[in-house]
């Protein structure tokens, strides 16, 4: 199985490619330079891994939450490239990739959270599995202020969105700063990982329906938190 993902939907920009489970991946931390980078990473994986788009099974992507730009960049390309060449699309979500990376047991709950600046951030609850990591509440976006409280034990916490408000987010769950990691950023070698579950269970879409998940359409830039 031969597989390329992109992740552009924050600050990092990155390209990866899996051959039967082998990874390459190409990550860079370039906030606002994604536009430029993003298609010579692609290229640079391909001929590392000596694969052609024309043998590609599979292309995910970073489907965000996340910045708009970046979302839509990455969502673009891979419209682009699964078009032209005939490929399903494998839609993962940034707070799933982070939720994945966590270093949790199974069974396990993580709250993965993104800076969604305007004083708020994106955030969900995943619970860790055998294979992967499984949602169990919907993707929001508001001030980490007005989270209510949830019911699950959380065992670990990452991403930026617990940088832009760890009070509220350590009172509520009660992490210890141990237990977060408040400088992750999603990767697109985990965006192939979580692609090739979606591959092997046919959770893949067709390249119209490969669409970017703002969760809220105002885009107008305020403080920042």
């Amino acid at each position: 199985m031969k597989l390329l993902a992109i992740e552009a939907a924050t600050e990092a920009c990155s390209a990866a490619v899996m051959v039967n489970g082998e990874i390459a991946e190409k990550y860079q931390v370039a906030p606002r330079q994604h536009n430029e980078l993003i298609l010579p990473m692609c290229e640079s994986v391909l001929a590392e891994m000596q694969v052609s788009l024309q043998q590609l099974d599979v292309i995910a992507f970073g489907c965000g939450p996340g910045a708009f730009t970046g979302v839509r960049i990455a969502a673009g390309i891979t419209q682009g490239i699964a078009l032209a060449h005939d490929l399903p699309v494998a839609s993962v979500s940034t707070l799933a990739n982070l939720a994945y990376q966590a270093p949790v047991e199974n069974e396990q709950y993580v709250l993965a959270s993104i800076d969604a600046r305007m004083n708020e951030i994106y955030w969900a609850i995943y619970q860790s599995t055998q294979t992967g990591v499984k949602r169990i509440n919907q993707e929001y976006v508001q001030p980490a202020t007005e989270i209510e409280f949830f019911p699950q034990a959380i065992a670990y916490g990452c991403g930026t969105g617990w940088a832009c408000d760890r009070v509220a987010l350590q009172a509520l769950t009660q992490l210890d700063t141990s237990c977060i990691d408040a400088q992750a950023l999603p990767r697109a070698s985990v965006t192939a990982q979580l692609g090739e579950q979606y591959y092997h269970t046919q959770q893949l879409l067709a390249p119209e329906d490969a669409l970017p998940v703002y969760l809220r359409d105002q885009v107008a830039k305020k403080k920042k938190c």
